[in-house]
């Protein structure tokens, strides 16, 4: 039996996108990967960061009112389904630009995908979620209020993006923009492959009351050894007024 099994292939303006599964025999398991071109974008492998985008995101959110979540990047799912934990999420829309990727999920070809599909708080919508965010709120159909908190999880890193449309959202301009779209005392949370960088910091202090930069550590069975990502949280001052 072939190890690598090819699930979805679909050419994308950004270039070729693949979904694979293969076993792997260190961890004696199936592994979902996903690839744009030659670059690995995401492996169910590696999922504590993603998860910790949404736990880290939400416990930042005060209270223990109905919160309505976005997340923007749809990928395998693992920042969404956590999201789905906390009794306080009342919807959960999930943007992404690539309908292949939806077409993913709605086909169930993921481990997450029937619980993402099966919860009536979620909505799956297309749309370029950077479009989006330099929109005045309410003129988008993808997103038609402010929300309590925005979970992103698509570039690599501010750094390094997979497009360069992408870049303008991590400047003091973008990060400004974004911050439009949440409520007082709203969250936005960022992962990014690496720990948080000092500029990416610094650009997220001058439009939000509060930042902090988590350093996320877990196992990594291919190396033995352990890796890291970095997870942002940035709030929005509880007495700012909603746009």
């Amino acid at each position: 039996m072939a190890r690598i099994e090819e699930l979805a292939f679909t050419p994308t303006p950004m270039g070729e996108l693949t979904l694979r599964r293969r076993f792997d025999p260190v961890v004696d398991a199936d592994v979902f990967e996903v690839k744009l071109g030659d670059e690995f974008l995401m492996s169910s492998l590696f999922t504590a960061a993603e998860e910790e985008l949404s736990r880290l995101g939400l416990a930042a959110l005060e209270g223990e009112r109905p919160l309505t979540v976005v997340v923007g990047g749809l990928g395998l799912a693992y920042t969404a389904v956590t999201a789905l934990d906390d009794s306080r999420v009342a919807s959960l829309t999930v943007i992404d630009a690539l309908p292949a990727v939806i077409d993913w999920h709605e086909r169930r070809l993921l481990p997450t995908s029937g619980r993402l599909l099966d919860d009536g708080r979620t909505a799956l919508v297309e749309a370029d979620f950077f479009a989006v965010m330099r929109t005045e709120p309410g003129t988008h159909p993808a997103l038609a209020e402010p929300v309590d908190a925005i979970l992103l999880d698509v570039d690599h890193t501010p750094q390094h993006t997979l497009h360069p449309s992408h870049a303008d959202l991590y400047t003091v301009e973008g990060f400004g923009r974004l911050a439009r779209y949440l409520r007082a005392g709203g969250v936005f949370a960022l992962w990014s492959d690496e720990p948080p960088h000092p500029d990416t910091m610094t650009a997220l202090a001058e439009v939000f009351a509060r930042v902090d930069g988590h350093v996320v550590e877990f196992p990594n069975p291919l190396t033995g050894e352990t890796s890291t990502n970095g997870v942002y949280v940035a709030r929005v001052s509880a007495s700012v007024p909603s746009p």
